[in-house]
């Protein structure tokens, strides 16, 4: 059985695990506390990050967009509406481009922020980077995530999924990423709209169950987290 060596609240953990779900993957998750900088997580990463996805035959995986690429050769069907990167160059590269926006723009303007001041240094000790929430970095990763969510709204006005007219890998990235966020309490959903629509029907889907069951010790989420109708 493939490992994933992951946080739980990391959305590119998150994604990994969801687009292995939906290959049909079953995994051994490891959850890898990466300040303590262990030697034989270092040995597979020695940049000590997750998520690294280590295969049954011993190919070391390292990145939720190395994993993404990884899956469509050895995974993934040659076509058909299974597959989650479409099959011409144009469509690709939005595909790609929509993952880079959600693991570096949102990443580093909001969900690293949040997910490290809420959550991660609950679990680092103090001597490592942990401690108390930085509230004016919370002050500005807000600011930053109404932007983002505008301009999601503003995609899904226009397609039927992020990229275009099929489901693909950037749903999940930015559904992984909206999930974390979501856990720790920081989207307050509207009545209705774009983005809350389509993201009860990721959330409906079956890959989620088990990123949706996650319970972190010592933060609970909010008790519209796991319903796919809010």
């Amino acid at each position: 059985m493939p490992t994933l060596h992951h946080l739980a609240l990391l959305p590119e953990c998150r994604f990994a695990r969801l687009i292995c779900k939906e290959y049909g993957i079953d995994l051994h998750l490891v959850e890898e506390p990466v300040w303590e900088r262990r030697e034989a997580f270092l040995a597979l990463n020695p940049a000590g990050e997750v998520p690294v996805f280590v295969d049954d035959e011993g190919a070391v995986v390292v990145g939720a967009a190395a994993l993404m690429e990884y899956l469509e050769e050895t995974r993934g069907p040659a076509e058909g509406e299974t597959r989650l990167m479409p099959t011409r160059p144009a469509e690709r590269a939005e595909v790609r481009r929509l993952v880079g926006w959600a693991q570096r723009k949102i990443a580093a303007d909001v969900s690293t922020w949040i997910v490290t001041e809420k959550a991660l240094k609950r679990m680092m000790p103090e001597k490592l980077g942990g401690g108390a929430p930085d509230s004016a970095a919370l002050r500005a990763a807000r600011a930053n995530w109404k932007w983002h969510l505008s301009y999601l709204d503003h995609l899904l006005d226009m397609r039927n999924w992020v990229a275009g007219d099929r489901i693909t890998h950037a749903d999940f990235a930015i559904a992984a990423e909206l999930s974390a966020l979501d856990y720790l309490g920081e989207i307050a959903w509207p009545e209705g709209g774009p983005t809350r629509d389509w993201y009860a029907r990721m959330k409906s889907r079956p890959s989620f169950r088990p990123v949706l069951a996650d319970i972190v010790r010592g933060i609970k989420p909010p008790a519209h987290y796991a319903d796919p109708d809010f």
